[in-house]
């Protein structure tokens, strides 16, 4: 009923291998392979700088927050000398 059976399927997998080889299809689902494992990498590694960009951009506030605090007892203390 207009979906394709396993004849199909197998007939056209026959076709295939025979106009390409088992050779350069094998070296084409290598290649295909270590694209997605690349690109499977890339998107971990970008997740990770990403949290590390995160953290940077965080500390940098609490240390402005502990760099005022201190700048305004050095003037109150220069205020009271």
């Amino acid at each position: 009923m207009g979906g394709i059976s396993i004849w199909q399927l197998v007939i056209i997998a026959v076709i295939v291998i025979l106009l390409f080889g088992t050779k350069k299809l094998r070296g084409i689902g290598g290649d295909l392979g270590g694209a997605v494992k690349g690109f499977k990498k890339a998107m971990s590694d970008e997740d990770k700088s990403a949290e590390k960009s995160e953290e940077k951009i965080e500390s940098p506030k609490q240390d402005a927050s502990f760099n005022s605090e201190s700048s305004t007892e050095k003037s109150k203390e220069k205020d009271q000398a």
